[in-house]
């Protein structure tokens, strides 16, 4: 980190967003510069999906309007 932004955002989201970086032992600097970096990423490689996962896939049976 090192330079500087300015946004312009409602009230009430920039105090949701600092209690939710208080309970999340962050800023929201770290907050956002972690969300852009994720959105910006060069590699766009998908988040790889353990073989945990897959196997757990389609365990659950939901409704059809789910």
């Amino acid at each position: 980190m090192g330079a500087k932004l300015t946004l312009k955002l409602e009230q009430s989201i920039i105090e949701k967003a600092k209690d939710y970086a208080r309970l999340h032992n962050t800023s929201l600097s770290a907050m956002i510069e972690n969300y852009l970096q994720k959105i910006t990423n060069d590699d766009k490689e998908k988040e790889k999906i353990t073989p945990l996962i897959k196997s757990l896939s389609g365990i659950v049976d939901l409704p059809k309007r789910f």
